[in-house]
């Protein structure tokens, strides 16, 4: 049971508020390093790829 009367609104409702923290924002960093990982491999991989191609044809 509650101790508050049945009449009486709730100072309470829902969640905890939250605050938003001051500073840097980790995720959205997290989320470009990411990316920036992901294009660099890709790129090296383009790279590497057309070296092999170039240092097989030119053998030939």
């Amino acid at each position: 049971m509650s101790p508050r009367s049945p009449g009486a609104p709730s100072r309470r409702r829902g969640a905890t508020p939250r605050r938003r923290p001051s500073g840097v924002d980790w995720r959205r960093f997290d989320r470009w390093l990411d990316r920036l990982v992901t294009v660099a491999v890709i790129t090296a991989l383009l790279v590497g790829g057309a070296a092999l191609i170039v240092s097989l044809v030119l053998r030939a």
